[in-house]
């Protein structure tokens, strides 16, 4: 395929530094902030990115341009509006943001441009993952040098908008996935998710309108707006428009992140972008989107990635980033460390999370161990139903968590029950 095909990765060359203004307008950067602040209307630039489908690429995929049209445009609402860029990216197996960050953080200013430019932010906040030390220095240089050409400050380009974009580094907690617990944090507390209505777009950041979307969400800003969204929809194999970035971790012959049409076969993905399983290993199961997805076992290699068809399979997309799990891997051992996660970042805000996650981390070191019952296995398929329910916690934490136990009992019930009767892991034993 050629860069033209991959509008998003087209400027990042690994372990080079990212382009600066010049390269960045050289290769057609600025093109699509200049369109829209000289041509389009705020309305128009929404317009085009609900006629593309660019859905959510933090993990949910909420259509982008619908989510913008929720934001009030009444004379009240004009006082204040946040735009706040998710680059938090703490989902296990996830690493396509700090990608497009370290890469090209150029793309994703002119992204938030054109963002805040549609529901008329004046302010802009990227909530950066604590741990991103490369992408900081790299994102603030950045920013800086767009503000210096005048992309960022006041009334940009003579349009009479002005927008500006401050850079925040986390303190680092899962939670703040979630947009409201994010902003939460922004304002100084606790990060505690917060109940809706009313919804961010209408009462977010310090009671403003507040916008947030991931990175690479942004980032598909500027080609859509460039080259229209008819050519981004194209650029899909099937109903979701565009290019996603596709992940494999684990033990393949090459991890790492690549952007293909969205809809692309998840075999494709592992066999001839990650080259397959390391000799001496076979797949046995995947999550197909991070941590918080439900296994997938080899039968589902022919799945296309793309939202719906996941979904289908019995999964999410979730951020499309292949947790690989091979048969010399003790699966339990495998959920055992996923719960272990997710118990530790629960916000504790709601009693059925804060305390039914460590719980099921206990059962599961139990089994591990060699202590573990048969009365176990009902204990920890009724916390999965009971936790994987939304709606009865406060927020989807939990049933994230659950999504990956729950799928585990029914592929992996043979090797729940040998943990049982050979009192701890079988693999640890045959060692």
């Amino acid at each position: 395929m050629t860069a033209a095909t991959h509008p998003l990765t087209a400027m990042i060359t690994p372990a080079a530094p990212p382009p600066d203004c010049a390269a960045y307008e050289q290769a057609g950067g600025w093109q699509a902030a200049r369109k829209a602040l000289k041509i389009l209307a705020p309305a128009e630039v929404i317009d085009m990115v609900t006629r593309s489908k660019l859905r959510g690429r933090g993990g949910a995929g909420f259509a982008t341009g619908q989510k913008w049209s929720f934001v009030p445009k009444d004379a009240a609402s004009e006082r204040r509006k946040y735009l706040v860029a998710n680059a938090d990216e703490m989902e296990p197996g996830t690493f396509k943001d700090r990608w497009l960050l370290e890469g090209n953080p150029l793309q994703l200013v002119e992204g938030m441009i054109l963002a805040a430019y549609a529901i008329q932010a004046s302010h802009g906040i990227v909530f950066l993952r604590g741990e991103y030390h490369l992408p900081r220095k790299r994102l603030t240089r950045a920013i800086e040098e767009a503000r210096q050409k005048g992309w960022l400050g006041e009334n940009i380009l003579g349009s009479g908008f002005s927008f500006d974009i401050h850079l925040h580094s986390s303190a680092g907690r899962y939670i703040c996935g979630e947009e409201t617990a994010l902003i939460t944090a922004l304002e100084g507390k606790r990060a505690t998710p917060r109940s809706k209505p009313p919804f961010p777009q209408f009462s977010g950041l310090w009671g403003a309108s507040t916008v947030v979307n991931n990175v690479e969400t942004l980032c598909n800003l500027p080609h859509i707006i460039t080259n229209g969204p008819e050519w981004f929809l194209s650029l899909g194999m099937g109903a979701d428009g565009g290019t996603k970035l596709y992940g494999v971790s684990g033990r393949v012959r090459r991890p790492g992140a690549w952007e293909l049409p969205i809809g692309t076969p998840l075999r494709q993905i592992i066999e001839d972008h990650a080259g397959g399983m390391l000799p001496g290993y076979s797949l046995r199961a995947l999550l197909p989107g991070g941590a918080s997805t439900a296994f997938l076992d080899e039968s589902a290699l022919d799945v296309v990635m793309d939202y719906g068809s996941v979904e289908k399979a019995g999964s999410r997309l979730g951020t499309g980033t292949a947790i690989i799990l091979d048969d010399r891997t003790c699966p339990i051992g495998m959920i055992l460390n996923l719960e272990h996660f997710f118990a530790q970042e629960s916000c504790g805000w709601c009693t059925p999370c804060r305390d039914g996650l460590p719980w099921v981390e206990r059962l599961l070191g139990a089994l591990e161990e060699g202590t573990g019952e048969s009365e176990d296995l009902e204990e920890l398929a009724r916390h999965a139903r009971m936790l994987g329910t939304p709606g009865r916690t406060f927020c989807a934490h939990a049933p994230g968590a659950m999504a990956p136990l729950a799928s585990g009992l029914k592929l992996f019930s043979d090797d729940f029950s040998a943990h049982i009767s050979q009192r701890g892991c079988p693999l640890r034993h045959a060692a």
